[in-house]
């Protein structure tokens, strides 16, 4: 079984995986309309791309914008869990120690203590999260089943993973289940709202070069406004 889920099961992931994410890329730019002002995008190509610039690194950095501001709370528990969900895997010691083994690279590695950490925090993040979502009527009402097991699929390789770890009961078995969540949550990233890994980056360039564009074609008098 450990064989099987660690070599041909996990080689289809990362292959669904990365296929996925780029059918995802490629169906949301034929989704957009490039006719739609033309003359005025060509024009100002170089505001577009500055403010493509600017959406996207405004919106990585914690309360820079307005709606990161309007809720403090929120946007604390965002972003720990999403540190926590990217940093945790690729500096955990023990998967740096499979790469090391399989293909002769590895990452740096945190302190074991530190990765513990990161896991419990992304943990009751998503706990915390799942709280806000059941208990503000706002979110409560535009709450769908598919967004509870979104969050499930991807805190379960944590949970999994310090459990395998920590050699809680049977280890072998949190080992297996860990693999194998974290399997499922490659699967479920192209097919679900977790393809906002890549399509976030898509929204946010397409909003700020937009923005850019027509805030550049007033200023240069490319906007008849």
């Amino acid at each position: 079984m450990y064989q099987f889920v660690t070599g041909p099961l996990l080689w289809f992931s990362f292959l669904f995986f990365f296929v996925g994410c780029i059918a995802r890329v490629v169906f949301y730019i034929r989704g957009l309309d490039w006719k739609l002002d033309r003359v005025t995008y060509t024009k100002n190509v170089s505001f577009g791309i500055k403010g493509a610039i600017r959406s996207v690194v405004f919106w990585l950095i914690p309360y820079k914008t307005h709606s990161w501001r309007a809720n403090p709370v929120y946007t604390l528990l965002f972003f720990l869990f999403h540190v926590g969900i990217v940093i945790t895997p690729l500096f955990l010691s023990a998967h740096n120690i499979i790469l090391q083994e399989r293909w002769g690279i590895s990452f740096f590695s945190f302190p074991d203590f530190v990765s513990d950490v990161l896991t419990i925090t992304v943990i009751v993040c998503a706990l915390l999260l799942l709280v806000r979502r059941m208990a503000l009527l706002h979110v409560r009402i535009l709450t769908k089943t598919q967004d509870i097991l979104v969050l499930i699929i991807t805190v379960a390789p944590f949970i999994t993973g310090f459990f395998a770890y920590h050699q809680v009961a049977e280890s072998e078995f949190w080992t297996i289940v860990h693999i194998l969540s974290g399997e499922a949550m490659l699967v479920a990233i192209p097919l679900t709202k977790l393809s906002h890994v890549v399509l976030f980056f898509c929204s946010r360039v397409q909003l700020g070069f937009d923005f850019g564009v027509k805030r550049g074609g007033m200023k240069s008098g490319g906007l008849n406004w």
